[in-house]
Parts: C-alpha cells; sequence; structure tokens
C-alpha cells in the first residue's frame, strides 16, 4: 500500500510538472532574419529605457514601476538600491531574460526587443556575481568559439592579470579547467570572466555585483582593468559594496521598483540624499563587523 501511495505521488507530480512544460512562454526567436541589426551595431553604446514597467507573470505586481532615464555611451553607471529595490530585475531586462510589460529598451536609438536574443546577447559583455567556468580548457573557457589568435589570448590574460599564472602551467593554454572551475579560486574565476570581455570588446559591460564575492585585492585589480580598458565603453554596475561605484561617473538610485535619484555621485554625496544614506550604512556595518 505505501508503494502503491508513493507510485501513485510521483505520478501526480510528474503530470503536474509537464502541465508546466506545456504552458511554458517560449523563448523569443535566437534570430529575426528581417530585423538583424549590422555588424558594428552598438557603436556607441547609448542605454535609453523608455517608461519601462516589468511584472514576472501576469497579475503580479509590477516589479519596475515606470523607469525613464538614459545611459549616455562612454559613460559609467552605477546601481544602486537596497535588496528588492529592481536592480536584478533592471539588467533582466538589457538581456531580455524578461519582457517588459509596457515601454522599451533601446540601445543606440534599436528597439532591443525587435531582434532576435542571440544578435541582442553577443553584442553586450556581462561579468557576474558568480564566475562560470566550463570543464574543458582554458582556451575553451576564454574562447569557447574558437575566434581568437593565441597572441589575443595572452594579451588579455596579461591584462586581466592571469599570464603569470597559467604561463607557468606545464600546457600552457590546454591546462585543464574542472567543472565549475573548481581547481581555480573564486579570484582567479572572476579574472577568468574578466578575461573573456577583453576578448571579445563589446561597447557594452554590464558588472552584475561582480565583485561581491571576492576579496578586495582582486576587487581592485577588477576596478582597475575595466577604468583602463573600458574607458571608451558604457559600463553599468551594480553593487553590493556601494563605495564600488562611487566613482561612476552616474548613479541611478532604486527603490520599490521606482527610480528615486540620478545623478553625479558626488552631488548625491552633499546632500541628504538616498545614495549618502546607503553609503552611510554601508561604513556602518563595515564598523560593526571589523
Amino acid at each position: 500500500m505505501t508503494r502503491f501511495h508513493c507510485n501513485l505521488s510521483n505520478y501526480i507530480v510528474s503530470v503536474e510538472r509537464i502541465e508546466q512544460f506545456m504552458h511554458t512562454t517560449p523563448e523569443p526567436p535566437a534570430i529575426v532574419e528581417d530585423m538583424r541589426p549590422p555588424s558594428s551595431w552598438p557603436t556607441d553604446g547609448r542605454i535609453e529605457l523608455q517608461d519601462l514597467k516589468i511584472r514576472y507573470r501576469p497579475n503580479a505586481p509590477l516589479v519596475l514601476k515606470g523607469i525613464t532615464c538614459t545611459f549616455v555611451e562612454e559613460t559609467s553607471v552605477g546601481v544602486v538600491g537596497r535588496t528588492g529595490s529592481g536592480k536584478t530585475t533592471l539588467l533582466s531586462a538589457l538581456f531580455r531574460l524578461l519582457e517588459p510589460e509596457s515601454g522599451r529598451i533601446l540601445v543606440d536609438g534599436l528597439d532591443i526587443s525587435t531582434i532576435g536574443l542571440k544578435d541582442l546577447r553577443t553584442k553586450l559583455s556581462i561579468i557576474p556575481q558568480e564566475p562560470t567556468l566550463f570543464k574543458g580548457s582554458v582556451r575553451s573557457n576564454l574562447d569557447p568559439l574558437g575566434i581568437y589568435s593565441d597572441n589575443e589570448i595572452w594579451e588579455a590574460l596579461e591584462k586581466c592579470q592571469l599570464k603569470a599564472t597559467i604561463g607557468n602551467l606545464p600546457r600552457l593554454l590546454d591546462s585543464s579547467v574542472a567543472d565549475e572551475g573548481e581547481n581555480w579560486s573564486v579570484g582567479q574565476r572572476q579574472l577568468f570572466c574578466l578575461g573573456r570581455v577583453l576578448l571579445r570588446r563589446n561597447r557594452i559591460l554590464v558588472l552584475d555585483e561582480a565583485t561581491a564575492s571576492i576579496d578586495t585585492a582582486t576587487d581592485a585589480i577588477l576596478q582597475r582593468i575595466i577604468r583602463q580598458e573600458f574607458s571608451g565603453c558604457t559600463v553599468v554596475t551594480t553593487a553590493h559594496r556601494v563605495p564600488t561605484v562611487v566613482d561612476s561617473d552616474k548613479v541611478m538610485v532604486l527603490s520599490d521598483g521606482e527610480m528615486v535619484e540620478y545623478d553625479v555621485p558626488s552631488k548625491l554625496m552633499l546632500t541628504d540624499s538616498y545614495f549618502s544614506k546607503l553609503v552611510a550604512e554601508y561604513w556602518s556595518s563595515c564598523k560593526r563587523n571589523s
């Protein structure tokens, strides 16, 4: 009888999962043939958010409640806010992991909802909070499509501070990377991700809490290299460590899905702003934990 109930329970769960898959909205196409952007797109990296509203599912509350803002090309923008403010949702919308309820995102004047996902995502670079490496070699993790020459890969490794480490390995670029990069430290994995974006040289770079899981020394290396190598790009950073974005050209502060501030950080620090309060809270927390 117990076995019967167990099998029946498994059967019901299986049917429920099949039903969920049947009602899952299919992902948009990778390529829309009659709406392919030029190979040089984006040439500037200007991002315009036009009354952007997003909810996670029909009839759910809005997570972004009408964000209108422009990230000017070749500038760095920090996006900050408390947990649940909408930072991750905003980045998800940029990569079209979520589609807008209404409103648009334009990149160099092109509505990103009109093009294929592959054409969009291959032109955006990201360094995530949890760096991802795959089982294979150093070469395949930096250049999975085999596009770049060895010289280009070594140049990227030099810039991301990994050249000496990999140069001392017996198999050099063919040295092994374990599943999920377990044979490399968290800091080294993040530098691998930096090496990838250095190779691709896209005009838009997103840092999604990229320094939250690494030590302050690696954080400093990462920030210095990004300032040097991506000065001509649009860099959008969400940060757990609020001081990480203090030297950004502009800071966007989100609260409960709304943009409450967007200005030069030095100006915000001179006022009783949301941003100045977040910075004060951060340093107060650091003192308590030290």
